[in-house]
Formats: C-alpha cells, sequence, structure tokens
C-alpha cells in the first residue's frame, strides 16, 4: 500500500517552510504573495482598462502634436491666401495635406491651424491644472490641518470664490486687460478655478490627521512640515488627483469658451477657440471652419474626462 504522508506548514514573514513526515529531511520553501500599494493596485487596474488605453493614447498624441507640430505639417497655419483658397471645402482624400479640412475666411489652412492650436489649448488646460492643483492644495492642507480660526477664514473665503460663477467671473478679469495673452487668460482660471480642490483637499486632510501613524508622529516630535509632506500630503493626493485630471478638460473648454465669447485667447495667437470664434461668421456657406475646431475641442475635453473617470475608478476601492 502506498505509505501515507502528512505535511506541516509554518509561515515566517514573506515565506512559506512546509515538511512533510515521510522525508523530514524536505523543506518546500514558497514565498507568499507581495502586498501591493495603492498605486501599484492603481496601475494594475488601469492597465487592463480599455477607457483608460485609449483616453491616454490620445492624450500622449495631442502632447506630441502641441510639442511639435511641425512634423504633422509643413503648412503655417497664418499664411493666407484669398485668392485662392477662401472658404476652400475639404480634401478627404489628401491626408495631413494643408488642404485636408479646407480653408477658413481667410484663405488660411484649417488643417495647420488644428495642429498649431492644439500648443494654446494644452498649455491653458495644463498650466492650470497646475497652478489650481498646487494653490487649492495648499490652502486645504492648512485649513484641515490647523483648524480652527485657520479653517474658518480659509474656508469662509473658499465659499465666496466658490459663489462667483466661473465662466461670468473670468469675463470680468479678462475684459480688464487690454492684451490677453496665454498668461493672462491661465492666470484668470486659476483665480477663479482653485476651490474645488481646496476643498476635497481640505477633507482629505481632516480625515488623515486623526490617523494613527500621523498621532504617533506629532507624540514623537515630528515638525508640522514634515508632518504634511512625509505623512499627510502622499496620503491625501489620491483624490485631489482625480478632481485635477477630470478638471483639466474643463479648463480646455472654458478656454475655447472665452475665445468664443471674444475675451480669451485672440489674433494672432492660434487657438480652438479663436477658430470657432472665426468660423461662426461662415457657418451657413461654410460650415466646416466651425465644426472642425469644435470637434477638435470635444474630443481633447473628452479624453481628459475619461481618463480622470478611469484614475477615479482605480484610486476610489468603492467602485472596484
Amino acid at each position: 500500500m502506498p505509505e501515507k504522508t502528512a505535511a506541516t506548514t509554518a509561515s515566517t514573514g514573506t515565506e512559506k517552510v512546509t515538511t512533510t513526515a515521510a522525508a523530514p529531511d524536505t523543506v518546500l520553501v514558497t514565498k507568499a504573495p507581495k502586498a501591493r500599494s495603492l498605486w501599484s493596485d492603481a496601475w494594475h487596474d488601469l492597465r487592463r482598462n480599455p477607457l483608460f488605453l485609449v483616453s491616454a493614447g490620445l492624450i500622449v498624441l495631442l502632447l506630441i502634436v502641441s510639442a511639435f507640430p511641425g512634423l504633422f505639417t509643413s503648412a503655417s497655419p497664418r499664411d493666407a491666401d484669398l485668392a485662392n483658397h477662401y472658404l476652400g471645402q475639404p480634401n478627404w482624400s489628401h491626408f495631413f495635406q494643408p488642404d485636408w479640412f479646407g480653408y477658413d475666411g481667410q484663405g488660411r489652412s484649417i488643417y495647420s491651424r488644428v495642429v498649431y492650436g492644439a500648443r494654446a489649448s494644452i498649455i491653458v488646460g495644463v498650466g492650470v491644472t497646475a497652478l489650481v492643483t498646487i494653490l487649492g492644495t495648499l490652502v486645504g492642507m492648512i485649513a484641515g490641518y490647523f483648524g480652527g480660526w485657520v479653517d474658518t477664514i480659509l474656508s469662509r473665503i473658499t465659499d465666496i470664490f466658490m459663489g462667483i460663477p466661473f465662466l461670468l467671473g473670468a469675463l470680468v478679469v479678462l475684459t480688464s486687460f487690454e492684451k490677453r495673452a496665454i498668461w493672462v487668460v491661465i492666470l484668470a482660471l486659476v483665480f477663479l478655478g482653485w476651490t474645488q480642490i481646496a476643498r476635497v483637499a481640505r477633507g482629505s486632510v481632516i480625515t488623515i490627521k486623526q490617523a494613527d501613524y500621523v498621532v504617533a508622529a506629532k507624540a514623537l516630535g515630528a515638525s508640522t512640515t514634515r508632518i504634511l509632506t512625509r505623512h499627510v500630503l502622499p496620503n491625501a493626493v489620491a483624490p485631489i488627483i482625480v478632481v485635477a485630471t477630470i478638471a483639466l478638460g474643463g479648463y480646455i473648454a472654458a478656454e475655447a469658451t472665452l475665445s468664443f465669447l471674444g475675451v480669451g485667447l485672440a489674433e494672432p495667437t492660434v487657438s480652438w477657440g479663436v477658430d470657432v470664434s472665426s468660423g461662426r461668421e461662415q457657418l451657413r456657406n461654410a460650415p466646416h471652419v466651425l465644426i472642425i475646431p469644435s470637434v477638435m475641442v470635444s474630443i481633447t475635453v473628452l479624453s481628459f474626462l475619461m481618463f480622470g473617470d478611469a484614475v477615479r475608478n482605480a484610486l476610489d476601492p468603492k467602485l472596484r
């Protein structure tokens, strides 16, 4: 009859040691699976999310186009030829050629303006998002960590700014400038757009500062700066990143809206919003002048919204 064997297993740290009764000298060592952090677990989920892969691919393409527009077209976005190209219709078979998307009312290539216009929109969106994230996180961390009268003052200031309609406030701010360069539009949007991230950061910090590791750091005499940078911020940054990625698309749409209304970017700056504004005059006889840059704005905003939604699902355990 076959000999029966009994196995015993002992766990030591990250390893399991197994011995058998029939062969006591035989020891099987197997490593236990390594625990993943929140970020590695989120990245593991994102790599398998088609929504994330599609949106990330579109965003990477937009970043490459905005950084190196000369790789995609040799035509200048400011060269105008009214005699030959006035409201020229798109030639859909001429891929990546100046007449691919047709010409606008000044005889300029719409395709070249779409390529070069990505730079202004991406700069505004990324610039506003970076600045509002820094400012909002700083205000929210100070208010949530110190509490008391500091929290009261900063929260009331935040409420005042949240009470100002975003686009209406941007209209008022931008109309006070004669020349509206890209940095002017960025600062105007930052002036009114930091409140949402400040509220999110404040709520996260209020929850995290009561954690045992923060209390232990205080008991050991760690400075406030060290506690905020080494313990509070790394654990509060996940919801901030989610809000920032979703809001980025909204800032690009806001820039296009302000430019369409005539208070955002203006000529000679090449921007999708500027082209949409100029294209409304030819909407009836040449709708492609308006539709093509509008579609580019929509695709860009949708890409960042899908990207932010995928990141939110990956970082929020409740949504898994």
